[in-house]
């Protein structure tokens, strides 16, 4: 049985790759449809969709784990259509992993199985926490796992997240 996780993952973090470690533990492979993937470079969305899928498979990789899919999910804006529109684009699922009440809903109005995964120190490990602590150049790295830090170097994505958070006020 596959299951999904559908998430924005900005930046990918320890969080997330302990909540896919659970879904692995349970079920024979894992598809991570990466949200919202046509937004970047903004606060909120700060990286593309192939970098995200870059800072997931890496990280994965690293922890052993091979049974994954990685599926870029654009936003529709319009929920009655969002769950055949995933349907579409990624391979057959069983089972979606949600906390979302909206994503909860709308996958079980099709008929889905929808289980609430575990949280990891949510205060903690939040992708707008991390953005802050990047922003506000704080200590982050300990956050993300080490692929993900090394990605967001790779692309300056350090310098990127500073200068969206600054203003053309004076």
């Amino acid at each position: 049985m596959r299951a999904l996780i559908v998430g924005r993952f900005q930046p990918f973090h320890n969080g997330h790759l302990e909540v896919i470690k659970y879904i692995i533990s349970k079920y024979k492979a894992v598809i991570v449809g990466i949200g919202s993937a046509q937004y970047s470079h903004t606060l909120e969305n700060p990286f593309t969709a192939g970098e995200r899928h870059l800072m997931i498979s890496r990280s994965l990789e690293a922890c052993g784990i091979h049974n994954y899919y990685l599926v870029p999910i654009e936003d529709l804006h319009r929920n009655a259509l969002w769950v055949a529109h995933v349907e579409a684009i990624a391979p057959p699922f069983d089972v979606v992993f949600a906390n979302n009440p909206l994503t909860k809903r709308l996958f079980k109005e099709r008929g889905y199985k929808v289980e609430i995964p575990p949280f990891y120190d949510r205060n903690k490990y939040s992708g707008r926490e991390i953005r802050e602590r990047i922003i506000k150049g704080e200590s982050w790295e300990h956050l993300v796992p080490p692929e993900v830090a090394q990605t967001i170097r790779e692309i300056d994505g350090i310098s990127r997240m500073r200068e969206l958070a600054q203003s053309d006020e004076e």
